[in-house]
């Protein structure tokens, strides 16, 4: 992935890092910004060795893995061909990565997936999400790490937990895709990263 430095200040966080031209395509307004994604990006390693791409851009901050994190976001994602997201990601370099996306399927619904990349990525499909927006969230205790998504940003849902064997330092992020399409945007707001975790990984709360 191309990385270049940037500084893109909102509420409560800054980004100090754009991979593939990520700042280029942001516009920040009333606390929120939206992200452009264009034609044919997407971050992917297939594990077939097909159909690969390292070409999504994504807006990352630098924390501290060696303590806990809380890192909670509500997307807005424009979808106009399969496969278009609006996704939080935990970045160390281009070989491992993961992320979690609200995103249009083969069926044309919308739902959660998550994609753990060490080398090649897996792929996950989760639940149909009817509503516009969805909440998301990534919470490290330094131990494990959980996502979860949320419709009310009350009540919470697990989608995926798993050790956190990640290095000391690493990067949460932002990202827009449209891997088969001419191009989307998504909306990122209500954007919170403390140095808290959640005090239930079950429940995400």
């Amino acid at each position: 992935m191309k990385t270049e430095d940037c500084r893109i200040e909102l509420p409560g966080i800054t980004f100090t890092r754009s991979l593939n031209q990520a700042a280029a395509g942001a516009r920040v307004e009333g606390g929120r910004i939206t992200l452009t994604s264009e034609a044919r990006r997407d971050n992917f390693r297939d594990p077939a060795g097909k159909l690969s791409s390292d070409t999504a851009p994504v807006l990352l901050t630098q924390v501290d893995n060696r303590q806990p994190f809380t890192f909670t976001v509500r997307v807005t994602t424009t979808y106009l061909r399969t496969y278009d997201a609006g996704a939080l990601y935990i970045f160390v370099n281009d070989d491992l990565w993961l992320k979690m996306a609200m995103e249009m399927d083969e069926r044309q619904k919308t739902r959660m997936v998550t994609v753990r990349t060490i080398g090649t990525s897996d792929d996950n499909d989760h639940d149909v999400i009817e509503a516009k927006s969805v909440r998301m969230k990534i919470s490290s205790d330094t131990t494990i790490v959980g996502f979860y998504y949320s419709l009310d940003g009350t009540n919470w849902q697990l989608i995926r937990v798993f050790k956190n064997d990640y290095p000391a330092s690493i990067w949460l992020g932002i990202s827009a895709q449209s891997p088969l399409g001419e191009g989307t945007s998504a909306v990122f707001e209500e954007i919170s990263l403390t140095g808290q975790n959640i005090s239930d990984f079950r429940l995400g709360i």
